[in-house]
């Protein structure tokens, strides 16, 4: 059974910084790559950060140079330091697993991030 629960989120102005972070549960963790994905309103779920379990990492031109993941295998922990960021980042943030080895995705509630001054 794999659990993944957010924190971090909240408002900041454009500029600031947030840190998101994503606990998981279970043993799959060190083995399968985690993702951070984000919906604003209105528009459709959005890759933001990948991070593979040899942590080798992706992200979408719109944050790159800005967010950074990374991944903690003995703490079970994803994390998204997101750095400048803008109003165009506001959106409620997922964390995700994917199991490879049952092609299934799990994800968390997910946590606001709102970007305004």
């Amino acid at each position: 059974q794999v659990q993944l629960v957010e924190s971090g989120g909240g408002l900041v102005q454009p500029g600031g910084s947030l840190r998101l972070s994503c606990a998981a549960s279970g043993s799959a963790f060190r083995l399968n790559p985690m993702a951070w994905y984000r919906q604003a309103p209105g528009k459709q779920r959005e890759l933001v950060a990948r991070i593979t379990s040899g942590a080798s990492t992706n992200y979408a031109d719109s944050v790159k140079g800005r967010f950074t993941i990374s991944r903690d295998n003995a703490k079970k922990t994803v994390s998204l330091q997101m750095n400048s960021l803008k109003p165009e980042d506001t959106a409620v943030y997922y964390c995700n697993m994917f199991v490879e080895l049952v092609n299934r995705s799990y994800w968390g509630q997910g946590t606001q991030v709102t970007v305004s001054s």
